[in-house]
């Protein structure tokens, strides 16, 4: 696989490149319809990609999707409030393009100089980017590719997806590997190839069925595979115990069953639960055993004795994977389980990896500082397919 460093080897002073970036940042809407970025980690991810393209002289055109529109524009998924941001974080213009492949992004892209920097609308607004048509996807590729001379990929977050952008434009293009991307496939080959031990695997998150994959890859390969979040509730009901009104998917209580019992101790479920009714900064709560959660009450974070027994697993660990929130994080009576178990994860003394989605917004929304992770990963998706041992068109496109 090539790198941005072989790019820049061979010289990109005035050439357009054209980077495929994952700016697929969450946003909020006020009360007269402005749009405002929550977290703009996604953002701060891509900028040393940028800023050396730049430095180099790159004529550079950026690209990402936002949201799941359906194939046509729709303007709560604008990529105007990142352009924005864009800008401040460079400290330099971004010129901006309300098209992807249109007029607009043509006369944008054909107005840049050298060292500056353009952002095309959200390619998920041309229905050729998200095609099953291998025709259709292959044609909006061409008219992106229309724009460069050479392709960057350095959108993790998308390369488990067979969408134009990230499987057929590197075909049209010389391409390489950004940073981000590089750099997500090192940490994940140590958390599969030779993992130093005890590899401890923390999971959370709302559903067993999105992590059941990751489960099955791993359990043969950690030494501890701690579950916590919603998902949980469906392993306490594979136990025989009532869930009161708690998140459960009742169509894998089996599967969990088979799972405890193939797993022995190496799967650990929580002993306490934080229970309520509300989901708000105020709510009322009470820490039930979670073997004896109230009917008409929800679990929606582990208990403080699960919390230290986590950290207590973790403590010891050499190589840790961390995704998916503890409870409902974004509540504050609900935030003290992630909270936890992201400072014991940071404390790791070996690789800690963060994998990337919920996981990363809550180490940002509950202000931990980034820097004591190992790393954060840019693709909670990717990550867990990647571990999964699923191929990822993105990286074979890059492999080619």
């Amino acid at each position: 696989m090539r790198t941005l460093s072989d790019l820049l080897s061979e010289g990109v002073r005035g050439r357009r490149v054209l980077v495929r970036a994952d700016l697929n940042v969450p946003l909020s809407t006020d009360e007269d319809g402005t749009r405002h970025i929550t977290d703009d980690g996604r953002i701060r991810a891509v900028l040393p990609t940028l800023t050396v393209l730049c430095e180099a002289g790159a004529k550079v055109i950026v690209c990402s999707h936002l949201g799941r529109p359906k194939g046509a524009p729709e303007p709560k998924f604008t990529l105007a409030p990142v352009a924005a941001r864009m800008a401040e974080l460079l400290d330099a213009p971004v010129a901006y393009a309300a098209d992807t492949v249109g007029d607009s992004a043509a006369e944008v892209v054909g107005g840049l100089a050298a060292g500056e920097v353009a952002l095309l609308e959200n390619l998920r607004f041309n229905a050729g980017e998200t095609s099953k048509d291998d025709a259709e996807r292959l044609a909006f590729a061409e008219q992106l590719a229309a724009h460069a001379e050479a392709y960057v990929d350095d959108a993790f977050g998308a390369v488990h997806r067979k969408h134009a952008s990230v499987y057929d434009v590197p075909k049209l293009l010389p391409h390489v590997a950004g940073g981000l991307i590089v750099r997500e496939l090192e940490v994940l080959r140590d958390l599969t190839d030779d993992p130093k031990r005890p590899y401890v695997v923390v999971l959370g998150g709302s559903k067993v069925s999105d992590k059941l994959g990751v489960i099955n890859a791993l359990l043969p390969k950690v030494d501890r595979l701690l579950i916590g979040g919603g998902m949980f509730f469906t392993f306490l009901a594979a136990l025989g115990h009532e869930v009161g009104d708690s998140l459960l998917e009742t169509d894998q209580i089996e599967t969990c069953k088979r799972l405890l019992d193939e797993a022995g101790d190496k799967i650990v479920i929580p002993t306490d639960v934080v229970v309520g009714t509300e989901f708000s900064d105020d709510a009322a709560t009470e820490i039930v055993d979670a073997d004896d959660i109230p009917a008409g009450q929800k679990g929606l974070d582990i208990g403080p004795e699960t919390t230290a027994r986590f950290a207590g697993e973790l403590a010891g660990a050499r190589t840790v994977f961390w995704n998916g929130p503890m409870g409902v994080f974004e509540y504050a009576p609900y935030a003290a389980g992630t909270r936890g178990v992201a400072e014991a994860v940071a404390k790791v003394d070996g690789l800690s990896v963060v994998g990337g989605g919920d996981s990363a917004a809550a180490v940002r929304a509950l202000g931990l500082d980034e820097t004591s992770f190992g790393h954060i990963s840019t693709g909670g998706g990717a990550s867990l397919e990647y571990l999964e041992g699923k191929t990822l068109p993105g990286i074979v496109a890059l492999d080619d």
